[in-house]
């Protein structure tokens, strides 16, 4: 067992033996040791009670499992097969139980408790004081002072929600995979751009079919239904990407009620009058009534300009093809508003491409972080690191010092075996030890973007060099941290809150300076001309209403469903009752669109997740926009301002209130208004 890679500690992991017949003996051992660990403090003698052999006892305890379970997880998120889905699934509600158990282990929560109220414990201060004090809200807000039969349901009912939800997920990925259109007649493919067809070409001749084919990956599917004149074809693609998660075999509906129905249960066992209570009681909001009051301001802020861009957008495809003024099809959304933006401000964000080489964009935003935090970022020769795939890449990251702060892999093109989105996650947490010395972090970040094209090189949208720069800053959180409680690191801080290092990212790809640094043509190495980037900038808030009020009814969806969750739960189809709450905030179309409900991973891939918290994208909005007026008020490179982000933002983790963080950093409380102005919205 010593042998089996999964427990292995090192650094750099033995991807290739990783293999899913070693998964169910490395976590039955990992949750062997933990329990064994969190046994021996659940049984001290109340005499001998210190905060080293209680509370940072428990921190060190579930640390190895810790690791070898987000390789599991990882790999079955990046590499997922039959035979390690199965793995996965089978240690899935071992572990789930075990870490649903530790709160709700009464002897634990005896000496825990015996330990807080000791005179030592009560004069432990600075980052030990916040861990011993967020360790008694994590165990209360999990059920530790419920009587024993609730604390059994709570474990049991946390448990069914880890299965369920991981079927959820599987239910997304399988039926985007189990659907491709294979087109014969190239007529059909009339306005869409060169690479993707020469994408869609090579996807073919991959899979031994004729013609182009096309999948509901995103890099597929965005580029028919921003380009391709066909309208049936629209249809077909937009058809099949509107119903995954809707249809047997791959149907979510049935797990969106359960799934409800536990969530409400938790809550009340908790004493929550809901699930958005339980989930935001310790987040930036406070409470369900006020992300949906934020929610909703930003809904009546937009409401005007929503509809006023709705309206504009009818009455161009009117004049366009001659017939009245009604609401486009789903399919025509689109592809109507890149006609409108291209004759509005001569813009086509395919003529951006070419400038948006992944390397080039890469070594950008690496030279960038230089420049702003003092970082050198140096890419491992392709063989000096094993890594889960051939596409995968390897970098170290050093400070203005010198230290070793971390390393990360970099994994962005789209694979059938690798799930959709973009994301970041951590495989290693170091930080600085209590002995003074200091251990790198170990991180990642993955994506699903353009991949290269036969001899030609990756060459990305602006929004995916958006995604680019935006996962790249929640991975600095976790590289810069510098909290030596591993589980204060980073990235582990209020989930509103947690997208302020992300997007403030994305800002500098909008600036001209930036860009400079990157944005270079792929064959002739020329910047973005002048006049193609006052264009760019002109149609940046182009349909921004649009975009906002996207945002909302994501974000009003689920905290609906999470306040009203015995009215959603109820209904034999979630369906119509999520469309007809979020009405107001959908583009009218005619059929109406379904919302995204049964492919919300977000919201029903995980037992919480951004559940009740898809507000947070919004919420980190104001943040990012208003901290980055700094950046723009002294200077977009001005060191000075990217080391105090860095000291006040990016080191310190959950070690301090996320609103006292932004306080420190911008010496007063966030001003709404910024991401206003910067939508043309204010």
């Amino acid at each position: 067992m010593a042998n089996n890679p999964f427990l292995d500690s090192s650094f750099h992991i033995r991807w290739s033996q990783l293999t899913p017949e070693c998964v169910g003996p490395a976590i039955d051992e990992a949750l062997g040791r933990a329990q064994s660990a969190i046994e021996v403090i659940a049984a001290l003698n109340p005499a001998d009670l210190t905060f080293d052999n209680t509370f940072l006892a428990l921190e060190r305890a579930t640390e190895g499992l810790t690791v070898a379970w987000s390789k599991v997880t990882h790999l079955q998120s990046v590499a997922d097969s039959p035979a390690l889905r199965e793995a996965h699934n089978a240690m899935l509600p071992k572990v789930s139980a075990f870490f649903a158990g530790i709160p709700l282990n009464a002897a634990l929560w005896l000496r825990l408790k015996a330990c807080a109220d000791t005179a030592a414990a009560r004069e432990v201060t600075g980052i030990r004081r916040r861990f011993l004090e967020e360790t008694m809200k994590d165990f209360r807000q999990a059920g530790a002072d419920l009587p024993p039969e609730r604390r059994a349901r709570l474990e049991a009912l946390q448990s069914e929600l880890a299965q369920l939800t991981q079927k959820y997920s599987e239910n997304v990925l399988d039926a985007t995979n189990a659907w491709h259109l294979a087109v014969q007649d190239e007529t059909r493919l009339v306005g869409l751009p060169g690479l993707a067809k020469a994408a869609a070409r090579r996807s073919a001749e991959q899979k031994g079919v004729p013609g182009w084919r096309f999948t509901l990956h995103q890099p597929s599917v965005e580029p028919i239904m921003t380009y391709a004149d066909d309208a049936g074809l629209r249809r077909e693609v937009w058809t099949a990407s509107a119903a995954v998660g809707a249809q047997a075999p791959h149907d979510n509906t049935s797990l969106i009620a359960r799934i409800l129905t536990l969530r409400a249960e938790k809550a009340a066992l908790l004493g929550k009058e809901h699930f958005a209570d339980t989930v935001l009681e310790r987040r930036m909001a406070g409470s369900g009534a006020r992300a949906l009051a934020f929610v909703e301001d930003f809904q009546r802020r937009a409401a005007a300009a929503f509809a006023r861009e709705c309206r504009d957008l009818e009455e161009f495809k009117a004049r366009r093809t001659g017939r009245p003024v009604a609401p486009l099809a789903p399919w025509e959304v689109a592809y109507w508003s890149e006609k409108l933006r291209q004759e509005r401000y001569d813009f086509d964000e395919e003529a951006l491409r070419p400038y948006f080489p992944m390397e080039r964009v890469i070594a950008g935003m690496f030279e960038l972080v230089g420049r702003i935090f003092g970082l050198r970022v140096t890419a491992r020769a392709p063989d000096a690191v094993e890594t889960w795939h051939p596409d995968v890449s390897f970098y170290d990251v050093h400070d203005a010092r010198g230290r070793h702060v971390g390393s990360f892999y970099a994994d962005w093109y789209p694979r059938e075996s690798k799930r959709g989105g973009a994301w970041m996650n951590y495989l290693i947490t170091g930080g600085p030890g209590s002995d003074g010395t200091r251990a790198p972090h170990l991180g990642l970040m993955c994506g699903n973007l353009t991949p290269p094209a036969g001899d030609k090189p990756a060459l990305l949208t602006h929004r995916e060099v958006e995604t680019v720069f935006h996962e790249f800053g929640h991975l600095l959180h976790h590289l810069l941290g510098e909290v030596e409680i591993k589980s204060l690191n980073g990235v582990n801080v209020a989930w509103d809150f947690v997208e302020l290092p992300s997007q403030i990212m994305e800002n500098w790809t909008w600036e001209r300076e930036s860009l400079d640094l990157f944005a270079r043509h792929h064959e002739t190495g020329a910047p973005i001309p002048d006049e193609l980037f006052d264009r760019m900038i002109a149609a940046k808030n182009f349909r921004s209403a649009c975009a906002t009020m996207r945002q909302v009814a994501f974000a009003k969806m689920d905290l609906l469903m999470h306040t009203r969750m015995a009215e959603f739960s109820a209904t034999p189809d979630v369906e119509p009752l999520a469309r007809a709450a979020i009405s107001e905030c959908l583009i009218p179309t005619a059929p109406p669109a379904p919302t995204i409900v049964k492919r919300f991973t977000h919201i029903f891939a995980d037992p919480v997740g951004y559940a009740a918290g898809y507000y947070s994208y919004k919420w980190a909005e104001v943040l990012d926009a208003d901290a980055f007026t700094r950046f723009k008020r002294e200077g977009i490179f001005n060191p000075r301002v990217g080391a105090e982000f860095v000291a006040n933002i990016l080191s310190k983790g959950n070690s301090v209130e996320p609103a006292e963080l932004f306080r420190s950093f911008m010496g007063r409380e966030p001003d709404s208004n910024a991401l206003l102005v910067r939508a043309g919205l204010a």
